[in-house]
């Protein structure tokens, strides 16, 4: 089975940005606190040393996240893509059955979900529910409200 995770172009130039960022600022940041610290005397005692060695922590395994995401990361051109049926990065308009009310999402890798701004992860319970569905499919999935109903209304890549 292979760990490869979809991501889209813009997904991956996100992340590779936070990374630089981590490697470039944060890091040497940290190392300076740390120093200026230890300059302080008693490391038993020494809240400035424990919190720089924590956030250490914290970036250092956010680098290491990132990293292995990135390496295992299979980026999607989304402009490139044409389908007869919903794949990874479509952009899908839907109606809810219930309410009618009309919402589109996209559907994007894990780290690139934000629900807020139409974004939802390939892993959701509503994007499984629409791979491989078609124009005019009604779809089903649980949501955290419950079960829901949506009529696919269209779909696209861009």
């Amino acid at each position: 089975m292979s760990d490869r995770q979809p991501m889209t172009v813009s997904g991956k130039a996100k992340l590779e940005s936070e990374l630089k960022v981590l490697i470039h600022q944060e890091r040497p940041a940290i190392i300076k606190a740390i120093e200026e610290a230890r300059g302080h005397g008693d490391l038993s005692e020494n809240a400035d040393y424990d919190a720089a060695k924590d956030r250490q922590g914290m970036v250092e395994g956010r680098i290491a996240d990132i990293q292995g995401k990135l390496s295992n990361a299979e980026v999607v051109d989304i402009t490139q893509l044409q389908s007869e049926k919903i794949i990874f990065g479509a952009t899908v308009e839907l109606q809810d059955q219930e309410t009618d009310e009309k919402v589109t999402y996209q559907i994007v890798g894990e780290d690139e979900a934000d629900v807020k701004s139409g974004k939802v992860s390939i892993f959701s319970p509503i994007a499984r529910s629409l791979i491989g569905k078609k124009k005019g499919d009604i779809i089903e999935f649980k949501s955290p409200k419950g079960e829901k109903e949506f009529e696919v209304l269209n779909f696209f890549f861009r």
